[in-house]
């Protein structure tokens, strides 16, 4: 599920290189802490946070296939 949103959120940005994705595995709740450059934030997000609801729809239907739930989190 880190790879999903890594290369999805590559092809978004400006600065590539600058995306830094963590995963915080539990019993049934998967954490992914999502770390972009500030000005690609609003790329990131979109507008009325369309891009970043478009994203965790994504990862939730990759997590309930494994039957897990995963969460994904936008840091500054």
């Amino acid at each position: 599920m880190k790879e999903l949103i890594e290369t999805i959120v590559k092809q978004i940005v400006d600065n590539p290189e600058e995306v830094q994705v963590s995963e915080i595995v539990g019993n049934k709740t998967t954490v992914i802490e999502l770390r972009v450059s500030q000005p690609d934030l609003g790329k990131v997000i979109g507008k009325q946070g369309r891009t970043a609801q478009a994203m965790r729809t994504l990862l939730t239907a990759a997590a309930t296939k494994n039957n897990q739930r995963a969460v994904l989190e936008i840091l500054e």
